[in-house]
């Protein structure tokens, strides 16, 4: 049972971490670094107590009550219809909507316009009140002339920029969900699919079998997983999925692989991915196999130590990178983007080539002293009757902790800074 608690526990933290991440990207996605404060429509909705950022394609917020309850929702024009400018500059609009998606009025959120402009509108009741009372899909569809949307008087552009910005915006997220993508199952997926089945076999079949095909094998992993199709998981990946959802029918064999990475080491205690799909461990594992036995250095016990933090480190800035969206490339910090020779940058090709130099001298140097992903997989994987709780639990919950506090404050500070003059 502590065994089996212990591992309950290892993937806990790694989905509330993933939980984290994918709750602030939606709260950044739809709150911006200016959030909507439940103050700011109280006129509407007197019984609103709180906000919930929306995790679909509508990227707008419920209002809630006290009880949890939804009174209604609010779709901001600002980030998506920055290409609309007023006179001046953009102007982020509020859509406020009741349950059933009927439309209760307009206000102004902010703006970059002239404010004497920005006040004239405010003011202006008769404007702002021209779209009350039409659905989400009649106000997209509006034809602003027709509708006698006309500009108020002295500050027509900023006006006019707002209308047109709200058709746009509610336009825009119904075109988007009107034409989400459906199933489209490729002959990529069709071939992960059965590198998939024939990993499992390697990893569970008769040990004969595993020792006589285990060469040609990682041939194939290193030429048609990596050269060819180029499907590899990896934290650039991981991050992306976690910010912006899973492509389940867009990529079917590439969530299959993940998965598969993530929970067949949990249930079964076998480094499934590392060991018999990553096609830049199946190079080093060729490496290995080619080189001079005496091209092999005998590290020392500290040397190993120290060089095992590496890849939690990375993790670390990982989760970091992920969570507050910072403008780094995570491709940069593992190699596997190189097997895809015509988009690879520089650092991921710096990365990859030094990996496989360091395979020549030590065993699978990269895997055990480089990879995050491998380290990801690695802490969620199951160790038999010897496993306890290690320093890298311990470490594992510090980082959920801090997780959780960036969390929490990220939308609080935000909302103190901008108002700080």
């Amino acid at each position: 049972m502590k065994l089996f608690l212990l591992q309950i526990y290892r993937f806990g933290v790694v989905a509330v971490i993933a939980w984290l991440i994918r709750d602030l990207a939606v709260q950044q996605r739809t709150q911006g670094d200016s959030p909507v404060q439940v103050e700011e429509v109280a006129a509407i909705y007197p019984e609103a107590k709180s906000l919930r950022p929306d995790d679909s394609l509508r990227d707008g917020l419920f209002v809630l009550d006290r009880t949890g309850g939804e009174l209604g929702y609010i779709v901001r024009t600002q980030p998506q219809c920055q290409g609309i400018i007023g006179y001046a500059g953009i102007t982020d609009a509020l859509v406020l909507m009741d349950r059933d998606w009927k439309i209760l009025g307009i206000s102004i959120h902010g703006s970059e316009d002239t404010l004497d402009y920005v006040k004239n509108i405010s003011v202006d009741r008769r404007f702002l009140k021209k779209w009350n009372g039409l659905s989400w899909g009649a106000a997209a569809e509006l034809d602003l002339q027709k509708a006698g949307i006309e500009g108020v008087s002295g500050a027509t552009m900023t006006s006019m920029a707002i209308a047109r910005s709200v058709k746009a915006r509610l336009q825009l997220t119904q075109n988007e969900m009107i034409g989400a993508p459906g199933w489209a199952v490729s002959w990529r997926d069709a071939g992960m699919l059965i590198v998939v089945g024939l990993a499992g076999v390697m990893a569970f079949g008769p040990s004969e079998r595993r020792q006589r095909w285990k060469r040609p094998f990682q041939v194939i992993l290193v030429v048609y997983v990596g050269l060819l199709a180029g499907d590899l998981v990896a934290v650039k990946l991981l991050a992306g999925w976690n910010r912006s959802g899973v492509p389940i029918t867009t990529a079917p064999g590439l969530v299959l692989l993940t998965a598969a990475a993530l929970i067949v080491p949990w249930a079964t205690r076998k480094p499934f991915y590392c060991h018999h799909v990553c096609p830049h461990g199946a190079a080093q594992e060729l490496i290995g196999a080619l080189r001079p036995k005496r091209w092999q250095w005998s590290l020392s016990p500290g040397v190993v130590r120290g060089l095992e933090y590496l890849p939690f480190g990375l993790l670390l800035f990982v989760a970091v990178v992920a969570l507050l969206a910072l403008p780094f490339d995570l491709a940069a910090v593992e190699p596997f983007a190189a097997y895809v020779l015509p988009s690879a940058g520089g650092a991921t090709l710096v990365v990859a080539v030094v990996g496989l130099i360091a395979a020549f001298f030590v065993p699978q140097a990269y895997c055990r002293f480089g990879c995050p992903t491998g380290a990801l997989l690695n802490f969620v994987r199951a160790r038999g009757e010897t496993d306890r709780f290690s320093r890298r639990d311990a470490a594992a919950l510090v980082l959920t902790v801090i997780t959780a506090g960036v969390h929490g404050s990220y939308l609080p500070l935000m909302a103190w800074l901008k108002g700080i003059p």
